[in-house]
């Protein structure tokens, strides 16, 4: 299909502070193949044509950790620290799960990831075929990880799950889903079992998704076992030598910072779960300064408690200016950057997503300047990381397919999918 949007502002986010008025960007076969000011190509005829007036077309918002499924679980347990919060209400619930409620909780966070303008996701969890299930039928990207600990009864067989679900889903849904490594973390995953997931990671020639540095007691539990920092241990064992999504990332030392360097480690930095559970507040401008890519994320819904990348972006920034008492930190461009190429980057999908190039696939979204709090637009990428909101997010396009138009979702039933959830909640907790 040939779909063309024209009358737009274009942000590409391809180089810095770029923005087209009056422009088109032209898609065909779901990809970019023309993006200009003016008139698209008199050669070149759409079968669909979307009028752009008063909107700005961006790169689609790239969600770099989460747990989707977890969305059933939004206000389950709230204001605990990290590993209380986990032992204690979240794993013995997460036991009672089945692909049922994995499934329909998924498909909410799909619902409200599209809603806000989110078109790709990198998510560690269970049950993941019923989450490529709903990816697929959402219509959205994602890099999704069979999540594995090394500590109880079901650990060989999270391998054996993550082998199977890596052969089958890795390049499904029309090439949209990556499947990778989701070892939990260091001090879930001992060293004999690491060894284990890396041959497995080398067989199947994949990436690694894993939680690093979170919390303080992590660190502190690392460092009395090992004698290394999280960061080192993980080096040291090769992790870090597969293409490697780094959740968190809190609390480091500058050593460490080295190593993620060194390593091209992807950082997904996730403020919000952050503060909310009280973890800390990751160095990000330290990150940035040393050339580290840096993407954002929402984690789960049960530590956010929603998944909007938008509200993300503008914590990202403020909780930086104030860490660092410097309000030039994490300018707007800077952090829209993280959260669309920055992002791709982070999940090593660059190649396909994250600007708006001739080349690239067309993973878009339509923002209407057209509010109140949009106006006046000095600077639009401004506007959009302090000002904007979810519903602002008019149209949502991924691999060249319209999935929201109008802000009504084209491939889930909005209703269905919330009635599903609910249902699956009420189960799970009676």
């Amino acid at each position: 299909m040939k779909l063309l949007i024209k009358n737009c502002t274009v942000l590409t986010m391809a180089k810095k502070g770029e923005m087209l008025e009056n422009a088109y960007v032209a898609i065909e076969d779901g990809n970019i193949v023309q993006v200009g000011q003016g008139e698209s190509d008199t050669g070149w005829v759409a079968d669909r044509v979307i009028d752009g007036a008063g909107v700005v077309c961006m790169p689609g918002l790239v969600n770099t950790h989460t747990h989707a499924a977890m969305s059933l679980l939004r206000s389950y347990a709230d204001d605990l620290p990290l590993m209380e919060w986990l032992q204690e209400k979240i794993w013995p619930l997460e036991a009672k799960l089945t692909t049922d409620h994995v499934y329909n909780g998924t498909k909410l966070a799909a619902l409200e990831m599209i809603k806000s303008g989110t078109t790709c996701f990198a998510d560690q969890y269970f049950f993941m075929s019923d989450v490529g299930k709903a990816v697929e039928e959402a219509g959205m990207r994602a890099v999704l990880a069979r999540g594995m600990i090394g500590l109880n009864q079901n650990a060989d067989l999270a391998l054996a799950e993550s082998e199977e679900f890596i052969t089958e889903w890795n390049g499904a849904a029309k090439g949209r889903i990556t499947a990778v490594m989701g070892p939990h973390a260091p001090y879930t995953c001992p060293p004999p079992y690491m060894e284990k997931v890396l041959k497995l990671a080398e067989k199947l020639n994949v990436g690694i998704h894993i939680h690093l540095a979170e919390t303080k007691s992590e660190v502190n539990q690392i460092r009395d076992e090992y004698q290394k920092t999280p960061i080192e241990l993980v080096s040291d064992q090769g992790v870090l030598d597969f293409p490697t999504i780094a959740a968190h990332c809190v609390h480091l030392t500058d050593s460490d910072i080295d190593i993620l360097k060194a390593k091209n480690v992807g950082v997904a930095h996730n403020p919000e779960s952050n503060m909310k559970l009280a973890s800390g507040i990751a160095p990000i401008n330290k990150l940035l300064q040393a050339g580290i890519n840096v993407g954002i994320g929402t984690d789960g819904a049960a530590s956010n408690n929603n998944l909007d990348m938008i509200e993300e972006m503008r914590s990202a920034a403020l909780l930086q200016k104030v860490a660092t008492e410097d309000p030039t930190v994490m300018d707007a461009y800077q952090v829209l950057q993280m959260a669309t190429v920055g992002g791709a980057k982070v999940l090593n999908l660059d190649d396909k997503i994250g600007t708006v190039e001739v080349g690239k696939r067309a993973d878009l979204i339509l923002i209407d300047l057209n509010k109140p709090h949009l106006q006046p637009k000095h600077k639009v990428y401004a506007n959009i990381v302090y000002a904007a909101i979810a519903s602002d997010v008019d149209t949502v396009i991924v691999d060249g397919e319209v999935v929201m138009e109008s802000r009504e979702v084209k491939t889930l039933d909005e209703a269905e999918v919330i009635e599903g959830a609910n249902s699956a909640v009420k189960e799970l907790v009676d």
